[in-house]
């Protein structure tokens, strides 16, 4: 009687010292493979049919780890879920017993999906598939993974220089600007880039507390021009997706940090979620929330160039929704803008005693301005928000085109190719 033929598959694992559990990974995925618990994120093999999709979006590299070995030792969801750093491979003497030759390599033959029409709901809703992993063309270098667990330095030590609240509402809507300051230790970033805090002390299972990932809500040259600092919009969380009441562990540190306290610092990550750099460049932001951070940063940056009249910048459009006027960061700030430099468009959804108003209400209310920035080669779109939002501003995207008598069919793989469509959300 002949052996049993042993099957061999490549596994897809997700290295937990270096994970940030920013769940890119899991909206991402299109077929369900990502799962997490409150520790780590973990992949199904017998879900994960080796798309990549994940892979290009996670910002730290986490997500890129694969394994050779017979379906009998595939690792589990419980064995994943007990990691704190991944194993060491199985011995070769073990592996050729279960028939994976000494030397092989995992093979990857990644399945390609189709790009989602915008019509489907739930494709259209995989938001991260809507979007390039390429950066604009002129965007600059970006500088990562600076400081993390596999880098020479864990963490890098920062100051805190200020924390002011952003808005005007109850504790619902708590939410802070704050500032960290790095001294003479370097750290440059990016507008769009990211950071990880690492709040003090432990979970429920004794372990330190994983970073948690915030966008930059300041340009390259720092929240004081030349300095060596950022800026993070931070709301406070005090329930979770579902409304049951939970207090989220680094968004509460960072919300009642003092100036002088210190915070440790990870990162920077981001690779495409970059703005453009090249004069007479469009940006149309589209964001709710706290995901005016990136938005703030690309903005701030424009305007500190077009102050020294040495830079020929393009238009620069604002999609901005919150539930109330209260509950919405920067307003003032943002009422100040000169009109000839940034086209704002709020939409506020609880308004009392008026409709519900959405982002993507207020982006077919524009269409005909909005699809002419689309048309041109030289605009690039960012969104960033709650993930709810995505499905929503892709079909207002694609509506917008079409009843402009273009063809999303055609520009929308132009716009993912180009490096010229970004969400990033939560």
């Amino acid at each position: 009687m002949e052996p049993m033929e042993r099957e061999i598959v490549t596994q897809h694992l997700i290295d937990p010292e270096i994970c940030i559990r920013c769940n890119t990974c899991e909206a991402t995925c299109p077929v369900d493979a990502i799962t997490h618990d409150s520790q780590n994120y973990v992949v199904d093999v017998d879900k994960c049919n080796h798309c990549m999709d994940c892979v290009a979006p996670c910002p730290t590299g986490s997500i890129d780890n694969w394994r050779l070995v017979p379906r009998s030792m595939a690792y589990s969801l419980a064995d994943q879920f007990g990691w704190e750093e991944l194993p060491e491979e199985p011995p070769a003497e073990r592996l050729a017993a279960e028939g994976v030759a000494a030397g092989s390599a995992p093979v990857i033959e990644p399945v390609a999906p189709p790009l989602p029409a915008a019509g489907n709901g739930t494709s259209a809703q995989r938001g991260m598939r809507f979007g390039s992993t390429t950066p604009p063309w002129s965007a600059a270098h970006p500088c990562t993974n600076l400081y993390g667990a596999k880098a020479p330095e864990p963490w890098i030590v920062a100051t805190v220089r200020g924390n002011m609240r952003v808005t005007d509402a109850g504790q619902e809507y708590d939410t802070h600007h704050v500032v960290l300051d790095f001294g003479a230790r370097p750290f440059p970033v990016l507008e769009g880039q990211s950071i990880g805090v690492i709040p003090p002390g432990a979970g429920d299972k004794g372990r330190p507390h994983h970073p948690r990932r915030y966008s930059i809500a300041s340009p390259r040259n720092g929240e004081r021009p030349g300095y060596n600092n950022v800026s993070l919009t931070i709301k406070r969380v005090l329930e979770d997706h579902h409304g049951n009441p939970v207090r989220g562990v680094a968004s509460n540190y960072l919300c009642d940090v003092q100036v002088g306290d210190e915070v440790k610092v990870v990162g920077p990550f981001g690779t495409s979620f970059l703005m453009p750099n090249h004069p007479r460049s469009n940006i149309v932001m589209i964001c709710t929330g706290t995901g005016s951070a990136p938005m703030r940063a690309m903005t701030e940056w424009r305007r500190r160039l077009r102050k020294t009249g040495r830079y020929e910048g393009g238009k620069l459009m604002l999609f901005f929704g919150a539930r109330t006027r209260a509950a919405l960061p920067y307003l003032g700030p943002l009422q100040n803008l000169p009109k000839d430099f940034i086209d704002i468009n709020f939409a506020f959804s609880r308004e009392k005693g008026r409709p519900k108003r959405y982002v993507q209400d207020v982006m077919r209310e524009r269409a005909g301005d909005l699809a002419a920035l689309i048309a041109d080669p030289d605009t690039y779109i960012y969104v960033c928000g709650l993930r709810a939002m995505e499905g929503a501003v892709a079909l207002a995207l694609r509506d917008v085109v079409e009843e402009a008598g273009l063809a999303w069919s055609t520009l929308g793989p132009a716009l993912m190719s180009g490096g010229r469509l970004h969400p990033e959300t939560y």
